[in-house]
């Protein structure tokens, strides 16, 4: 069975990232596996809710956990409302659907202490990598952008005399992010490292492997883990837990929670809110310490 319309469906009009494609193709297929084997059909687009409860309870049988389930079954709804679209389906048989409870996680960002460690205190050479892995983590921190955004800047996304990076967020939505002065020395030095690479055959990325190739998402996530494992006893240490600690930092500083939301890319203010609740902890901090009544 080809998925080939709603896939172009994802690419074309939702402006859906390929990973997230890939994603939502992996999903449906293993969803379709799963009823060829179970009710002998090659066909997902006819089955009722209690075929796709019984997959459902098959995957909780896995130890998947509940968040990954609930994010196939989405992906499933997203498909079926597709078909409701162009008029192959009378009905979503997902359409009553209620998600599987989630316990919420909560993300843990770095300490000041911690950034300064890695950033001030461990020893970056001058070669190539370490040039680049240092610029990487400090636009991670000073920016807050997103894993994808920054595999994909292109060189002229930086630009270091104005102070500012085009990030292109989720739904090709374009933003300028300020960055700070002091990440124009490591900047530089990149550059120079940059352009001395024997063969470069992407060379509208910045960020590139030693090969001359863009670089990607794995490999960004193992340079955050490998350096913060030097700084850090926190069992998450990813670009993500930068991008949390960034947001954080500022709220703690009293930065406004808008600021913060338009500097993250978020589309609404609850996506940001997440973020406010070390911001709420220090908060707490500060009032017991502060507050004339607090010995009492």
């Amino acid at each position: 069975m080809s998925f080939k319309s709603f896939i172009n469906y994802l690419l074309l009009e939702k402006n859906y990232s390929p990973l997230t494609v890939k994603a939502y193709q992996n999903d449906l297929n293993s969803f379709l596996d799963f009823v060829k084997t179970e009710y002998e059909t090659n066909s997902i687009n006819h089955v009722n809710y209690a075929q796709i409860r019984s997959w459902i309870v098959a995957l909780v049988e896995t130890e998947l956990s509940n968040r990954s389930i609930n994010r196939k079954v989405s992906a499933l709804n997203t498909y079926y409302r597709f078909l409701l679209k162009v008029g192959d389906i009378d009905t979503n048989p997902l359409s009553k659907h209620k998600a599987l409870k989630t316990s919420k996680k909560v993300q843990i960002p770095f300490s000041e202490t911690e950034i300064k460690t890695v950033l001030d205190d461990l020893k970056f050479d001058d070669d190539f990598e370490s040039l680049r892995d240092k610029l990487i983590i400090e636009l991670f921190y000073s920016t807050g952008i997103r894993r994808i955004e920054l595999v994909e800047l292109r060189l002229n996304s930086l630009d270091l005399n104005a102070r500012t990076l085009k990030v292109l967020g989720k739904r090709n939505k374009e933003r300028i992010v300020p960055i700070l002065v002091s990440i124009g020395d490591t900047a530089r030095k990149y550059l120079i490292k940059r352009s001395e690479l024997e063969s470069i055959s992407e060379v509208e990325y910045l960020f590139l492997t030693k090969k001359g190739v863009k670089i990607y998402e794995t490999l960004v996530y193992r340079i955050i883990n490998e350096y913060f494992s030097l700084a850090s006893s926190k069992v998450k240490k990813s670009p993500h837990i930068l991008r949390h600690s960034f947001a954080t930092h500022l709220l703690n500083q009293g930065a406004d929670l808008n600021a913060v939301k338009e500097l993250l890319g978020h589309s609404s203010l609850a996506a940001t809110q997440i973020y406010t609740h070390n911001s709420i902890a220090e908060l707490k901090k500060v009032h017991i310490k502060a507050h004339p009544r607090s010995k009492k």
